[in-house]
């Protein structure tokens, strides 16, 4: 069953699991107490009766003795369907009583005494019609209460089960801003409420790991500052020491090497300031076609720009150049041209017509010193997707990657290229802590 609603896909609320085993609890309970009740009031009635027939018997057997007939309502000597049972107690000298059902359920009610002679005097009565209706009216009475608790189940049950899931949705909520980076957010002031359960112990302890693994990371990210902070110098003095070596391969070996190491302080730097949250966007109007053909233009010629349709965007351009600039040197490392950046609206994408992207930057988004599959190993450090994905959420953006295959070709198919698509926001984000930059 489970693997049944797994397959499915169906999602329930707390509040209908809650309510729905509620109104079974009470159903399986009025059930019971009915059964119990209507069981007891009908054996009662019955034993009534059955005393009743057996004083009439008495008093039929002393009537029968002064005067030797019956002369009593409904009573009968040597009744032919008297049942075996009833007589065969009354053939041992013992004075009875006995309960048949007709066939529509109706209780008869006998009773028998020996008399003289052998003979048996009996009476038989039915179930009144009083004791009938009686038992009818309590049966309603017990379905009405069955179905009123049944109802009154289900509403305490999504009135509980509706408190609950407001509280674990606010939990959820607060949980998912804790989890975009939000350190002001505290789940167990989120849910609120006077009264205290199992939720807030929930909250209690998602805050304590989420303070946990805070400040791991800023330790962590301190710890990456500080050593490429530190690393800055010798590096900057290495690269101006091999600016002095006279002029040949080894030099330009040396200088490369510097270079490279360099770059990446520098990039190890701005991902440990990014993962800081602390950097705040100076915001501009632009038009976003105009900025990017003439930046792309200025680096690389070669490279193909189509501006679908022009819009001015309020953004930083520092940023978004850092972004843009890193993406295409990202398509040059890794892909093949020609390279393609296409600018419609609020939306750039870059594309090249290389393998693509590797799979676990598709499912995960870029990693740090992650370079990808085979096709693109020994190449960069994995941090330029790493930064433009940084600065994309500073500018409140969103940078997505896919790959592109032919129409209906299956997953094995190799992609034709990669696009990476940078989405910027209809308004300044300004829940970064932006500002815009006064003219």
């Amino acid at each position: 069953m489970t693997a049944l609603t797994d397959g499915l896909g169906l999602r329930t609320g707390l509040r209908w699991k809650l309510s729905a085993a509620i109104a079974l609890v009470g159903a399986l309970v009025a059930i019971a107490l009915s059964l119990v009740v209507h069981n007891a009031a009908r054996v009662s009635m019955l034993d009534n009766a059955r005393d009743l027939a057996d004083e009439r018997i008495q008093i039929a057997q002393r009537n029968f003795d002064l005067y030797q007939k019956p002369n009593f309502p409904n009573i009968k000597v040597d009744d032919p369907t008297l049942p075996p049972a009833l007589r065969a107690k009354v053939e041992q000298g013992r004075r009875a009583t006995y309960v048949t059902d007709r066939p529509g359920g109706v209780p008869d009610i006998w009773a028998a005494v020996p008399v003289k002679d052998g003979r048996v005097l009996s009476l038989h009565t039915g179930f009144t019609d009083r004791s009938t209706d009686i038992l009818n009216d309590l049966d309603q009475a017990l379905v009405i209460g069955s179905i009123a608790v049944v109802l009154g189940g289900s509403a305490l049950g999504v009135l509980i089960g509706g408190q609950f899931s407001r509280r674990l949705r606010k939990a959820a909520a607060a949980a998912g801003e804790v989890a975009k980076g939000e350190s002001n957010v505290r789940v167990r002031d989120a849910i609120g409420g006077v009264v205290r359960d199992e939720t807030d112990d929930l909250a209690s302890a998602v805050d304590a790991m989420a303070d946990t693994l805070r400040q791991r990371l800023e330790a962590e990210r301190r710890v990456t500052a500080d050593i490429a902070h530190e690393l800055r110098t010798p590096v900057t003095g290495l690269l101006t020491a091999a600016e002095l070596l006279p002029p040949g391969r080894p030099t330009e070996l040396v200088l490369d090497r510097a270079r490279a190491m360099r770059n990446l302080v520098e990039d190890v730097l701005e991902v440990a300031r990014l993962d800081g949250a602390s950097e705040r966007a100076e915001l501009q109007d632009l038009l976003l076609g105009e900025f990017v053909a003439r930046r792309v233009a200025a680096k690389d010629p070669e490279i193909e720009i189509r501006v679908v349709h022009e819009s001015e965007v309020t953004t930083d351009p520092r940023r978004l150049e850092r972004v843009l600039f890193n993406l295409l040197a990202n398509a040059a490392r890794h892909g093949r041209p020609p390279i393609q950046v296409t600018v419609e609206g609020r939306v750039i994408r870059v594309r090249d017509h290389g393998p693509g992207f590797p799979e676990h930057l598709l499912a995960e988004g870029p990693s740090r010193f992650r370079t990808g599959s085979a096709d693109r190993a020994g190449h960069g450090h994995g941090l330029g997707l790493t930064i433009a994905a940084g600065q994309a959420r500073v500018l409140g953006a969103r940078l997505t990657f896919r790959n592109v295959r032919p129409a209906g070709a299956p997953d094995h198919v190799p992609a034709e290229g990669a696009v990476a698509v940078l989405w910027l926001p209809e308004h300044a984000p300004t829940n970064t802590g932006s500002y815009p930059m006064l003219p």
